[in-house]
């Protein structure tokens, strides 16, 4: 029996890593400098703490990551800005008649510009759910959440620009 639990498993693994398919950064040569500008948080829910942790963490990922200078001007290769849109609560899970899960809601407008190659200029949203508790309050939720919230987020910013997804 264990070994064909074993099977078991290697086929389910080796269906599960067919299914993702992660490309590498991909900067072309001529691109030397990318600037980052601070991720605003125009949502009406605000979560003071959100918008420098993830700036800071997107500027730490581009800079681990692809090996390319960080600048403040306005000449940058690659420029990347960008607002948080939505930070909302809702219920997700129901039982007994009262809220058993929340949801918050989080979505980032990304602006990206190639002054190298104009046509590679793009806006888009990303955005991500996180479930909790509803027996926590939202700082709760926050405080436990807060870097799974950020890496996601960043995680997902780098990959829409660096990856080609």
């Amino acid at each position: 029996m264990t070994k064909a639990i074993y099977i078991m498993s290697l086929v389910v693994i080796s269906l599960i890593s067919g299914c993702y398919s992660f490309k590498d950064v991909s900067i072309p040569p001529e691109v030397k400098t990318i600037r980052i500008s601070y991720i605003e948080n125009k949502a009406r829910l605000v979560n003071p703490q959100l918008s420098p942790q993830l700036t800071d963490k997107l500027r730490q990922k581009v800079i681990s990551q692809t090996n390319r200078t960080q600048i403040q001007g306005d000449n940058a290769d690659y420029d990347i800005s960008g607002y948080i849109s939505d930070y909302s609560v809702t219920t997700s899970g129901i039982s007994n008649k009262e809220a058993a899960s929340n949801r918050l809601n989080i979505s980032v407008h990304i602006i990206f510009k190639n002054r190298l190659d104009e046509k590679k200029n793009f806006e888009a949203d990303i955005a991500r759910n996180f479930d909790f508790s509803a027996s926590l309050s939202l700082p709760q939720a926050e405080a436990q959440l807060n870097e799974t919230i950020i890496k996601n987020l960043s995680d997902e910013i780098f990959n829409r620009i660096f990856s080609n997804w």
